[in-house]
């Protein structure tokens, strides 16, 4: 029997037969060393038009295009950082949400036990009244049977008890309830603080999408070409610097057993579109995926990049494993899944959909492991 398709052997070649194939033609996932055919270069603005570009058509120099293609990744950034951001107010409105919603459960049941108490206390006051208003205690004084009188005393002293339990009760029910409120109130507050930077986080994505595909809209078809070239150019020299440092002689990590569900569920998610703040199941941004990944496995972690790389165990790259999450870029804006062999499964970014590249082919900040 062979090996499972979602194993990836240390020091071997096997990642996934799916993997393999969508990426054998547009990504470097060998080793170092392995000779790499390079992309294929683009003809000269002057061999484009002899060869019978229309004269129409302006062919934007590689300078030219390498601004357009700085300029579309700072909006794209500026977008996957605004949506970072909205993710976590969205998360954030789900906890505060369901505070608010605990709280009143609770300040329901408070009133309903302050009512109780309150009830009980007029009754005591009644039966008090109905006996002229004199204390038992005076009542024993006067009797001649001092049987009677010790063993009433005894229920005064359990009245007495259960009377001033009684108060402190009600006087901390009073203090619950109070407290109950001026946290519903907190939360009330937070949750519309929330919702006024989820409304500025999503005005912003918005925004920075709207204007990158104004851009891109100005460009003609050989230069989108061209544009999407430098892209994969610039990916797979990243990619190729990474490996030449040998780092993958020092992976031989084995997935763990959550870590290769983990890897089975995005695989199963390729070619699924990116769209921001979704989680599933039709699309997905970077940290929808990796966080309903783990989520298949039955260990949640957080919902954003940035959370990920706060509260997940950090691991050494020379030390991480199919499954691990590895967060990009300075302020943990993007975050990839390892699945072996220098290779991620992403959702890159609008337009694009959850594909496979390379490890190194974006600014590494570090790696965690949501299972550790």
């Amino acid at each position: 029997m062979g090996p499972d398709k979602h194993t990836v052997r240390p020091g071997g070649r096997g990642i996934l037969a799916t993997a393999v194939t969508v990426v054998c033609a547009v990504t470097v996932l060998a080793a170092p060393g392995t000779a790499f055919a390079a992309p294929k270069p683009t003809p000269s603005p002057s061999a484009s038009a002899s060869a019978g570009t229309s004269a129409s058509v302006t062919v934007l120099p590689d300078k030219d295009l390498e601004a357009v293609r700085d300029k579309l990744d700072k909006l794209y950034h500026d977008a996957a950082v605004a949506t970072d951001a909205y993710n976590a107010a969205e998360e954030a409105a789900r906890k505060q949400s369901a505070e608010i919603v605990g709280l009143a459960r609770k300040i329901v049941k408070g009133q309903q036990r302050l009512d109780e108490l309150k009830e009980r206390a007029g009754r005591a006051a009644a039966a008090q009244y109905r006996t002229g208003g004199l204390p038992d205690s005076a009542k024993l004084m006067l009797s001649d049977n001092p049987s009677e009188f010790l063993d009433g005393a005894g229920r005064v002293l359990q009245g007495e008890r259960a009377t001033k339990a009684l108060i402190r009760e009600v006087t901390q029910t009073q203090q619950d309830l109070k407290q109950y409120a001026a946290d519903a109130a907190d939360q009330w507050n937070r949750l519309e603080a929330g919702r006024k930077a989820k409304a500025a986080a999503k005005k912003k994505i918005t925004q920075r999408i709207a204007a990158a595909e104004k851009l891109e809209s100005t460009l003609e078809k050989k230069q989108k070409e061209r544009l999407a070239e430098l892209e994969r150019e610039s990916a797979y020299q990243a990619q190729t610097a990474w490996l030449d440092t040998g780092i993958l002689d020092e992976i031989h990590t084995k997935a763990s057993a959550a870590g290769k569900k983990a890897v089975a569920f995005a695989t199963a998610q390729l070619g699924k579109p990116y769209v921001w703040g979704a989680e599933g199941p039709d699309s997905y941004d970077c940290s929808g995926l990796t966080s309903q990944a783990w989520a298949s496995t039955g260990k949640p972690i957080p919902r954003t990049s940035e959370e990920q790389w706060k509260q997940l165990r950090h691991v050494d790259v020379k030390d991480m494993r199919p499954g691990d999450l590895i967060i990009y870029f300075d302020d943990a804006s993007h975050v990839a899944m390892y699945i072996g062999d220098g290779a991620i499964i992403q959702a890159p970014r609008p337009g694009r959909t959850v594909s496979i590249g390379g490890a190194g082919s974006m600014p590494i900040l570090g790696v965690v492991r949501p299972d550790a």
